[in-house]
């Protein structure tokens, strides 16, 4: 059994991303989902990017990262999207980490430590054809990741949704979902 800390994307807490933390509740593990919108959700990912930026992406890191404050140092962090930002953060930086598990995205390593800690596994997956994913740099720094780090996986799936693993949204595909969701449970298990 793990211990996940599972941030969602930048349209909120949808009813697809809190079916995912159940998912996961429901294998055995515990999964904390803070709400780093203050119960807001938006119907586009461009809308929701857009109020993400009006707060300012600094200051989502930091709510994701006050969201461990009491929490035990040896989680897997977790993200959809925007949440792999703090995700990645956390994982990089904070002591005790067990995994992280990025979804949709990536940043470069560089953004929060020198490199990836050598004993903290890693997943990335997205879809191959992501224009959020290939476009933005993703892909780079999702690639350089599993390059310099020792345990990192990357998993392409073929098509071009960004949030492919949230059932609530229309770009959910159930069949890259229910294979993402089996890596995830495996990588889960061994933490």
């Amino acid at each position: 059994m793990a211990e996940v800390l599972l941030f969602h994307h930048a349209q909120g807490q949808t009813t697809g991303f809190l079916a995912f933390a159940d998912e996961l509740r429901r294998a055995g593990h515990i999964v904390h989902a803070p709400d780093l919108y203050d119960g807001r959700t938006f119907v586009s990912l461009d809308e929701g990017v857009e109020y993400a930026g009006e707060i300012g992406f600094d200051e989502m890191i930091e709510r994701g990262v006050l969201a461990a404050d009491g929490l035990p140092g040896e989680l897997v962090y977790a993200g959809f999207s925007l949440g792999v930002l703090p995700a990645q953060k956390l994982a990089q930086t904070r002591a005790g980490a067990r995994g992280a598990l990025l979804f949709h995205s990536c940043v470069p390593t560089s953004q929060f430590a020198s490199s990836w800690p050598v004993d903290v596994p890693v997943q990335v997956h997205a879809m191959a054809a992501d224009p959020w994913f290939v476009d933005e740099g993703d892909l780079e720094a999702a690639l350089a990741l599993v390059e310099s780090a020792a345990h990192a996986e990357l998993f392409l799936y073929p098509g071009d949704q960004h949030l492919f693993a949230d059932a609530g949204l229309p770009s959910y595909d159930a069949n890259a979902a229910a294979l993402l969701r089996q890596r995830v449970l495996a990588f889960l298990g061994t933490r």
